[in-house]
Formats: C-alpha cells, structure tokens, sequence
C-alpha cells in the first residue's frame, strides 16, 4: 500500500476563498487537526509534516489564511488578526463539524492558534509552534534590513520572476533554518513560488508592517481553558525561545518542548519529531479530559 496523498482544494469558509490541503486518518489517531502557517508563508509549508502524520493515521488540514498563499487578499483597515479568526471558525465548521478540532500554528500562525483557544467553543487542544506575540517583534526587522531584499526593492530596472523567487528562497534559507545549508530545494521552491513581482514583496512588506502592531500584547491566557503543547526551536532567530515564558507562566500545565538545533519552522526542519508530538498530543486530547492529559514522551532533537 502506498503512502497517502495530500490533496488539494478550494473552498469558501467566512466569506473567503482559499486553498485547502488535506490528508485522511482514522479513528485510531486523533481529532482533526487543522494547521496554519506564519506571516510571508502557506499552507504548503506543513506538507513534509501532513505526509508523517498521515503516517500515524493523523487527519490533518492546513489552508493558505488572507493575503498568503492563494487565498484571497485581507480587508483593507480592519485587524487582520481579527479576520484570520473568522475564517478559522469557517474552516472548522466544515472540516470538523461533529468534534473539536486541535489547531495548530507555527509564528504568526502560532499567535492565531493561541487567540483561537480564548474563543468559544474551544478547540480540542493547541499546539503554538515557535509563535509570534511574545516579546519584543524582531521577525519582522530581520526580514525587512536584508541587503538582499533592499536590493531588490531598489533596483529600477526589471526583474524577473526567476530572480525574485531565488531572492525570496534565500532569504527564506537564512532566516528560518537553524542550519540554512540543509534546507531542502523543494521546499525552497514551494516557499518562493506565490511570489512573482517586486509587487508581490513590497505587498508583503506592507501587511508585515500592519501585523506588527496586533502582536504586541494579543492574548488574553485566562480566556485558555483547552491543553496547550508548546514547541519551539531553540535556534530560532526570529522568535527566541525565552518568549515561552509568558505561557508557561501563565499557563502552568502547558506542554514545553524545546528542540535542540532547530530554528523558527520545526515543521520543516524536523516533522517526524514534530509530527510524533502532534499525532501523540492528539490522542491524548481525544481520550483523556483536558484536565488528565498527560505530557507527550520526550523525543530526541
């Protein structure tokens, strides 16, 4: 039998269209688990981490959120923390409709993840991964202050695609991987490949500038009544991994798993640990009452 496949669809959730990946699991594994990446990425950074749990008999879903991916663009002058929320509410009635889903979220992803756990219904469980909204933003100044993408932004006269996507993809090696020289090509490629004109990075560069105000003090962790596993990166050089204080401070149950030589996307640095996190995180959930969930086994960085 062969390994499952990812699918790929369309649908409108809250008023939205947007792209929609998917893999099937089975009642030995968890609830649904829906996934939603970081600011400047899409739905197609968690496929490494969807075929391993898909392995596990892990249903997961993740979708390309407003202004990324090949979803539709934000809504002018209204909080886009706000609409990503909507649309999760959207997506989740139609992939889940019978049992709460565990949502989880990598950086900004991983702030929306958190702020949809101070929503009601709660969702089964979440799983912050390296999220943005603690501390001091430096993401978004190591992004904006790269030589190479001042370059091209100054640059008058055309570029084109192949250069802009090789641009994008290194900048994507540098900043997000703890050890840049084994980032792997295709996911370079899948990375780079929604960016097409300077225009489509300077629209970037915009909708970073408008986040970063909604990430300075987002959460509400009284509102968080469902299990929270933590994970982050200890060589993650946008999002340090001392923010997780403010959880676990204010969440004392809260799950840590810190990986040892891992920088801001476990998810493609290392899916079959984060993948064994998840698929264990998500039994637990579906078996056990939130007060009795146990922490997941230690895996080996």
């Amino acid at each position: 039998m062969g390994r499952p496949e990812i699918t790929e669809r369309f649908i409108e959730a809250a008023g939205v269209r947007t792209r929609l990946l998917e893999t099937r699991g089975s009642r030995l594994g968890g609830p649904p688990l829906l996934l939603l990446h970081g600011y400047s990425d899409s739905a197609d950074t968690w496929r490494p981490l969807m075929l391993d749990l898909a392995d596990r008999r892990q249903r997961s879903v993740a979708i390309d959120l407003q202004g990324f991916g090949k979803a539709d663009r934000l809504v002018p002058d209204e909080p886009m923390l706000e609409q990503f929320a909507r649309l999760i509410d959207g997506v989740l009635a139609q992939i889940a409709p019978d049992e709460p889903a565990v949502i989880a979220g990598n950086s900004m992803g991983g702030a929306a993840t958190l702020l949809a756990a101070e929503r009601r219904p709660s969702p089964a469980g979440i799983v912050p991964i390296d999220p943005a909204g603690f501390d001091h933003p430096r993401w978004f100044g190591l992004i904006s202050q790269q030589p190479l993408l001042r370059f091209l932004l100054a640059d008058r006269n055309p570029v084109p695609t192949p250069l802009i996507r090789a641009i994008v993809a290194q900048l994507f090696r540098q900043l997000a991987f703890a050890r840049p020289l084994r980032a792997r090509r295709d996911v370079l490629h899948r990375f780079a490949q929604h960016f097409e004109s300077r225009r489509d990075v300077r629209r970037l560069l915009h909708t970073g500038r408008r986040l970063l105000p909604e990430l300075e003090s987002p959460f509400d962790h009284s509102r968080i009544e469902c299990p929270v596993l933590l994970i982050w990166g200890d060589g993650d050089r946008m999002v340090h991994h001392d923010g997780s204080r403010h959880l676990r401070d204010a969440l004392p149950a809260t799950r840590y798993e810190l990986l040892p030589g891992i920088g801001h996307c476990p998810q493609l640095e290392c899916p079959a640990i984060v993948g064994e996190l998840l698929a264990e995180f998500c039994r637990e959930v579906r078996v056990a009452p939130a007060a009795d969930v146990a922490p997941p086994a230690a895996v080996a960085g």
